[in-house]
């Protein structure tokens, strides 16, 4: 049998800090609340609170990519055996 992963408490996450806390706030001023704001606090902590940047999101990949054309490159330079006869067409 597999091991279950263990989930976080759903006590542990707040929207104290986060974008949710201004839209609890609006929804106060009205009298409603959203129950549900706590389960999505976790958007706004950790890994996912760095934005994502257009630099992330083009040059991810970039070292691969450029490596493996260097590589193809290198292998079409080599398996292609041009003719030495001094230019002409």
């Amino acid at each position: 049998m597999g091991h279950e992963p263990e989930l976080p408490d759903y006590r542990t996450w707040s929207t104290k800090g986060t974008p949710l806390e201004d839209v609890q706030k609006r929804l106060a001023r009205r009298g409603l609340s959203d129950p549900w704001a706590r389960n999505e606090a976790w958007r706004f902590s950790g890994g996912f609170a760095k934005p994502i940047t257009f630099s992330d999101v083009f040059f991810r990949g970039f070292k691969w990519g450029f490596a493996a054309f260097v590589v193809a490159l290198g292998v079409e330079y080599a398996l292609t055996f041009p003719k030495k006869d001094g230019g002409h067409h």
